[in-house]
């Protein structure tokens, strides 16, 4: 059965407790996962999203214990991507004609998902649907983080169903942000931040100074994933304002991979020396082979600057290292500085393969980086203490 979130409108969503990763294996899912559906009951009812494809009969099944679905007089499509919308297939055969509420986009994206030509009602920002005492207002928000993903905002309830925004990948039995772990909760929300929306932090900007010129009161935020925004709803939006402003906090992260720890070492001792410059500096230590890629695109993107190390091989870099600048060169930042490292024993180009990579990235690189001659003994680690040092002093003058 359905929680109630107010008289009108119920939870009919699914937990997903067993999901560890997400978008294929792109990202990491350790807390789990939730597909948020909200049913909608006035003088009109209204369903808005569905759940992920994978449990589709199940939730059909669920919403018939919850309302007649001949009762359900629209659907709401607030994006296509089948983690919310992968229900809809299984339930539009047994009501075929319920109009389905979403943006042009959002046509096209079902359409080329499901291959079914449902009866769709495209929507633009500023259009509104009547329920009775209560209407929608919806409100397009493109690229956060799909071209169809739209906002819908429901009055005298005061609710935002803000789809993937402001949302979690994190499961709870309990529906709102006041009974869950604060630390555990902003966490996963700043991850889901950095790995998603990062490339579109100007539009995230400019979609909530839109929103908030509709001075639309806001008593809870219902995103599609995770938990909703009950308790001081508006501090999640204060989040995504300050992450979308080219954040940063006082951290340095490394990154590096290593063959036979002649990279480590490097990074160890290059990390020694960014303390003793400055002790209060946060400084976070990643193989790039071993550590979550997702926990490694977090620490990038609260960094000030990092550093990316690897040994040359076959003239070139590490797999994993390749693999992680992708990642970072693919989220566009903004406002962050980076130098490279790296040993080697005859070649040695990656030091500049990889400030040449971290400049494509948008980072400021600093200088020319370091490298070190086979495995680095006593007087070569106080050579990378030094470089550490350097960086660090170089960090605080560009």
């Amino acid at each position: 059965m359905g929680k109630k979130i107010t008289e009108k409108v119920t939870w009919v969503g699914k937990v997903d407790w067993e999901l560890k990763s997400f978008h294929g294996e792109e990202y990491s899912t350790r807390k789990g996962s939730s597909y948020n559906s909200y049913l909608i009951r006035d003088k009109k009812t209204v369903l808005i999203d569905t759940v992920w494809q994978t449990f589709d009969k199940e939730f059909v099944s669920k919403l018939k214990q919850e309302i007649d679905l001949n009762e359900i007089d629209y659907i709401v499509a607030n994006h296509g991507e089948i983690d919310h919308s992968g229900a809809l297939q299984e339930l539009l055969e047994l009501i075929p004609n319920t109009p389905v509420y979403c943006t042009a986009k959002g046509a096209q994206i079902l359409k080329g998902h499901y291959h079914e030509d449902w009866n769709f009602v495209t929507v633009k920002t500023g259009d509104t649907l009547e329920l009775g005492k209560s209407k929608l207002i919806f409100i397009e928000a493109p690229m956060l983080h799909w071209p169809d993903s739209m906002f819908t905002y429901m009055t005298e309830d005061n609710i935002l169903f803000s789809n993937d925004a402001f949302g979690q990948h994190y499961a709870s039995e309990s529906l709102y942000n006041d009974c869950v772990d604060e630390g555990e909760l902003f966490e996963e929300a700043i991850k889901y931040y950095a790995n998603i929306l990062t490339p579109f932090s100007a539009l995230v900007t400019k979609k909530i100074n839109e929103v908030l010129g509709f001075n639309l009161p806001v008593n809870l935020i219902c995103p599609s994933h995770g938990v909703i925004w009950k308790e001081n709803p508006v501090q999640i939006i204060e989040k995504y304002v300050a992450w979308a402003n080219n954040y940063q906090e006082n951290q340095i992260t490394i990154i590096y991979d290593t063959m036979w720890n002649a990279t480590r070492k490097m990074a160890e001792s290059i990390a020694r020396g960014i303390l003793e410059v400055d002790p209060t500096v946060t400084v976070k230590l990643h193989n790039a082979a071993k550590t979550d890629k997702n926990d490694i695109i977090t620490d990038v993107f609260k960094s000030k600057a990092i550093l990316v190390g690897s040994p040359t091989v076959n003239n070139g870099y590490l797999y994993s290292i390749g693999g992680i600048m992708e990642m970072i060169k693919g989220l566009k930042y903004k406002n962050k500085s980076a130098a490279a490292f790296g040993s080697y024993g005859w070649s040695g180009e990656v030091v500049k393969q990889l400030s040449e990579e971290l400049e494509k990235g948008g980072f400021h690189v600093i200088n020319n980086g370091y490298r070190s001659l086979w495995v680095p003994d006593e007087a070569e680690l106080n050579n990378c203490r030094d470089f550490g040092k350097e960086f660090t002093n170089q960090l605080g003058t560009k």
